[in-house]
């Protein structure tokens, strides 16, 4: 399964972007699949993510701002981002997981201006 990630760019602060990951096969109900981010000199973390039971986890610092969804039909997951804020800047990653597979997608830079 390969992850074909687009929609980041240069936003103001305030502003918003979705960020969308397409699976190059079927994603199925109990996939962990999220997004997580890198800033430089930063370690990754979690931002967002569907897990194996279909719950969702966000990190604190994104609660009420950004919102993860997934389209089955499209084999698709987004991430809108909204009330962006400088310190979400990053390269944004989307992962996939399951038993025997851990799938990556290409970062997607998000720069968020002040």
């Amino acid at each position: 399964v390969q992850l074909q990630v687009s929609g980041g760019g240069l936003v103001q602060a305030g502003g918003s972007l979705r960020l969308s990951c397409a699976a190059s096969g079927r994603i199925f109900s109990d996939d962990v699949m999220g997004w997580y981010r890198q800033a430089p000199g930063k370690k990754r973390e979690l931002v967002a993510a569907f897990t194996s039971g279909g719950t969702t986890n966000y990190a604190d610092s994104v609660k009420g701002r950004f919102t993860i969804s997934k389209d089955n039909a499209k084999n698709t997951v987004y991430l809108q981002m909204n009330s962006l804020k400088p310190e979400d800047t990053a390269v944004y990653l989307c992962y996939l997981g399951r038993w025997g597979l851990d799938a990556w997608g290409q970062g997607t830079q998000v720069t968020v201006s002040s």
